[in-house]
């Protein structure tokens, strides 16, 4: 099973029968915990486990955008120091993670959504982000090929411009992440099923998996879209959390017409043009819970109309691409991260729907952290399981519903 996918950063790691911590997931999430785990804390004997190969889920399946553009004073900190440490991650391990901070430009459509983002942009100031309120001319100056005219179904009444935001190569980061990680000997196993996880006099104590078991007293699962329902069959543990699909396609390679990301939530669409010229777009996320990552006609058709509709000179532009990932999305679109009352040792990582690449550094820095000492950092606090029982939902989308654990 070992020679199906090589460990190409590295020698192939022996599989050990006892790890200090192990887990799941060999997406950014659990590769960065991995690396940080190792680099910070000088704990090397951690094993990550991966059914398939790294980077197989939505690490490798998205538009790899990033921002500090969030809504809530709980997510806007978390989301700013993850956006600094792109360039001193780049440095740390060597490696070319392609990070371009062209800007993000998010516009708007009518005045109810000019007043939802001066509120926005002042709490990012409070925080010293980066982000100001602009108009129309304002944003055909960033991107002049945008149609400020009223022909649009929803023309353009302005926008929020956050000029740290841009892009950075998805796949550059899992390798980068996988090479720091294996070179501060972390184990990582690719093509290993976890099939159980065991506790005792509620501890966590071994970790079942299609090569054999292994004995550790820290598991940290970070399996994106596949979370919920390892924490569920392997410990009876409920997290409100829907599986949804995202979608994205690229054009042809053009000449260069798009210097920054430009997102508009009227026409649920996003787009940035790449180093090879192809425009890559996005769009929300399909409306109900699946496991596929299979594209849909309507979804070409919605991309299509969305695009030429404030970008008009992309009529006629090819579809070359599309791919679809796994989005584990929450009830206020904010993830879980917490340990577990009941059981010692177990430690959550997941629900972050959309967000999950652009959050995933810094986040497995502070997992490192937890995972150590066993104190929740400061800053991961918010993100606790709890507030769901609380009725404390974040304001991020500020979903309408409640959560018992006992359904």
């Amino acid at each position: 099973m070992f020679g199906k996918y090589k460990a190409l950063w590295g020698k192939q790691p022996s599989f050990n029968s006892s790890y200090d911590a192990v887990i799941i997931g060999g997406g950014l999430h659990g590769l960065a915990a991995a690396y940080f785990l190792a680099r910070n804390h000088g704990m090397t004997n951690v094993a990550v486990l991966e059914n398939k190969f790294i980077g197989f889920g939505g690490a490798g399946r998205n538009t790899a955008i990033v921002r500090a553009n969030q809504r809530t004073q709980e997510n806007l900190p978390l989301y700013k120091e993850a956006l600094d440490m792109w360039p001193i991650l780049t440095r740390e391990l060597d490696f070319n993670l392609m990070f371009n901070n062209c800007g993000n430009l998010n516009l708007a459509h009518s005045q109810a959504a000019i007043k939802a983002m001066r509120l926005q942009v002042a709490t990012a100031q409070f925080h010293g982000i980066d982000s100001r309120l602009i108009g129309p001319e304002e944003c055909k100056e960033l991107v002049p090929a945008l149609d400020i005219s009223d022909r649009p179904r929803y023309p353009i009444a302005g926008g929020m411009f956050h000029p740290p935001g841009g892009v950075l190569r998805h796949d550059a980061v899992v390798w980068g992440l996988a090479k720091g990680a294996a070179k501060h000997g972390v184990h990582i196993h690719q093509g290993t099923e976890v099939t159980g996880i065991g506790v005792e006099k509620g501890r966590i104590v071994s970790v079942d998996t299609n090569q054999g078991k292994i004995h550790t007293p820290r598991v940290l699962n970070a399996a994106g879209g596949y979370s919920a329902g390892i924490s569920y069959s392997l410990l009876n543990i409920r997290l409100p959390i829907s599986v949804l699909t995202i979608q994205a396609m690229v054009t042809q390679p053009l000449k260069p017409l798009l210097n920054h990301v430009v997102s508009s939530g009227a026409y649920h669409c996003y787009a940035n043009q790449t180093l090879k010229g192809e425009i890559a777009t996005g769009a929300h996320m399909d409306p109900w819970p699946n496991y596929t990552t299979q594209n849909t006609a309507n979804y070409i058709k919605h991309q299509a109309e969305a695009l030429t509709e404030f970008l008009p000179c992309l009529a006629g532009v090819k579809f070359m691409r599309c791919w679809s990932g796994l989005a584990d999305m929450t009830p206020d679109m904010a993830p879980i991260i917490d340990g577990n009352d009941t059981i010692e040792g177990y430690y959550m990582n997941c629900g972050w729907g959309y967000f999950g690449f652009k959050s995933a550094a810094v986040t497995g820095k502070y997992m490192a952290d937890f995972m150590k000492t066993g104190e929740c950092p400061d800053i991961l606090k918010p993100f606790n399981l709890k507030r769901y029982q609380n009725n404390r939902l974040m304001g991020e989308t500020a979903a309408l519903m409640s959560y018992s654990a006992n359904n």
